[in-house]
């Protein structure tokens, strides 16, 4: 008899997790797949930039690419407080330059040997990369409201998790044209099978944001001091104010040559230059993080009129180094090309998972209960969302082959194709019925993909070029039997229609 009110409690355990899974999956879920999609781009964000900028074959070193840099600079950036540079490496063959002028800081991707801009303006992979964390809001809103779905999707899968009765059964059981129940199996088995991956991503995620998120630990120990902070953060890293007598750059190589000696051999990551031009000059290099999974476990300073070594820094403090792992196990920049590919397979299966979860709520209430007003706008507002931002991106590759190379602001007029394209896709969405949404505007999202594959160049370029245009068309093709299938029921009889969940 005791049995029966512990049973019972498990099971009121149970539907009160569920009920919490499904709301708080539901109150961002919008969000939380905008950012889980440019997040799982962002995996090959390098790759894309390369898509992004055919022209650009050369290669070099990285510490030779950033000696054509900073030469590159010190001629067509006079005036300029700071240079940030990153050097190139076994994904990326550009400089990722951003310096500041009359008009504000700039980015550019420099060619690795001339050190000057590429031909093709464009702002490639980093557009998903800073989308997936702040979501083209002003800082700080935008990444507070990542850091919120944040913390929102790790709620949403302790619960899913607390609420699954079969959680490793899931895994193996998909009953097609079940209705709501092929909804809910498809969402439970992309969920738990990368359940470790999407703990993890998450997680990291939420971590990465903590001086956002928690920052009453920074405020008790520093207030206001942000300089002292940063500085106690990096030890290696020197900054101090301009005197205003100008001097030349000392030699950057010997720098690095010393730079290099001191991370072990490791190569060249980034170099920040201060004051160029000044007597009071800096130069602070950074290795690579592509040698270990720690983020940014070093630095070193140098005079930049003379080279001299003003302070250099490993980094060996155990919190530091164990935040430093956890951002790095989120950014993944230490990742082989197979570790790579299982971080995007587990980024598309969570980010099919929640579209799928968004949907599975209109589809249960549907199968309960004519929809309310909210719930019609809502199943609407998925069919613009869920097919608007892969439009979007999809578009931005578009936009990249189309727009004229000297267009002013051309990246810019990149990123305002994307935003409009997927803005102009949401409202068709509101507009239609979603039995003709759905088709629709998963056919538009089948062209765009096919268009950005074969408006370049298609079997040129090297096997960076090639498989992305593959995966374009793969995504295409792919999403024609469910185009078909989703026609089909168009003509199909209205009681049947009604019943009939969406694909």
């Amino acid at each position: 008899m005791s049995a029966l009110p512990s049973a019972a409690v498990r099971e009121g355990m149970r539907q009160c997790m569920a009920w919490l899974h499904g709301w708080t999956g539901l109150l961002l879920g919008h969000v939380l797949f905008l950012m889980c999609l440019t997040g799982t781009l962002t995996v090959f964000k390098a790759e894309i930039s390369r898509w992004m900028r055919p022209e650009t074959t050369a290669s070099a070193a990285p510490a030779d690419a950033m000696v054509a840099a900073t030469r590159w600079l010190e001629r067509n950036s006079s005036g300029s407080t700071g240079w940030f540079l990153t050097a190139p490496d076994d994904h990326q063959n550009a400089v990722q330059a951003t310096y500041d002028g009359a008009g504000g800081y700039v980015t550019r991707a420099l060619d690795p040997v001339s050190g000057a801009p590429v031909a093709r303006e464009t702002l490639g992979g980093e557009f998903f990369y800073r989308f997936h964390f702040e979501l083209e809001l002003p800082y700080p809103w935008g990444r507070l409201l990542a850091s919120l779905a944040g913390m929102m999707m790790l709620t949403a899968l302790v619960t899913g998790i607390i609420a699954h009765k079969r959680i490793f059964k899931d895994i193996f059981t998909f009953r097609p044209t079940k209705g709501q129940r092929s909804w809910l199996d498809g969402h439970n088995a992309l969920g738990v099978l990368a359940l470790p991956f999407h703990i993890m991503i998450t997680f990291t995620g939420v971590l990465t944001l903590a001086s956002l998120n928690l920052p009453w630990g920074m405020a008790a120990g520093y207030g206001a001091d942000v300089a002292t902070l940063y500085s106690d953060l990096t030890p290696g890293s020197v900054t101090r104010p301009a005197l205003g007598e100008k001097a030349p750059l000392a030699p950057i190589a010997p720098m690095l040559a010393h730079a290099q000696r001191h991370f072990g051999g490791a190569p060249i990551g980034r170099v920040y230059v201060f004051n160029p031009g000044d007597k009071r000059a800096v130069v602070v290099v950074y290795p690579s993080d592509q040698t270990a999974i720690g983020y940014m476990p070093g630095e070193i300073s140098f005079d930049g009129a003379t080279g001299a070594v003003l302070k250099a820094w490993t980094e060996n403090r155990p919190a530091v180094r164990a935040y430093q792992t956890v951002y790095g196990l989120h950014m993944a920049r230490f990742a082989p090309e197979l570790t790579r590919w299982l971080y995007f397979l587990g980024g598309a299966m969570l980010t099919m998972a929640i579209a799928i979860g968004m949907v599975l709520w209109i589809v249960k209430r549907r199968e309960r209960a004519p929809l309310s007003i909210g719930n019609r706008i809502l199943e609407r507002l998925n069919v613009g969302l869920l097919t608007g931002a892969p439009i979007g991106a999809a578009a931005f590759l578009i936009a990249n082959r189309l727009l004229p190379l000297g267009l002013a602001d051309r990246a810019q007029a990149e990123v305002s194709g994307a935003l409009w394209s997927a803005g102009a896709v949401v409202v068709v969405g509101l507009a239609l019925r979603p039995t003709i949404g759905w088709p629709v505007l998963l056919g538009a999202l089948a062209v765009a993909c096919a268009c950005a594959a074969l408006l370049g160049p298609i079997w040129a370029g090297g096997p960076v070029m090639v498989t992305i245009n593959l995966m374009l068309l793969g995504v295409a093709l792919a999403l024609t039997p469910v185009i078909l299938r989703q026609t089909r029921r168009l003509s199909a009889p209205m009681p049947l229609r009604r019943r009939m969940a969406p694909a």
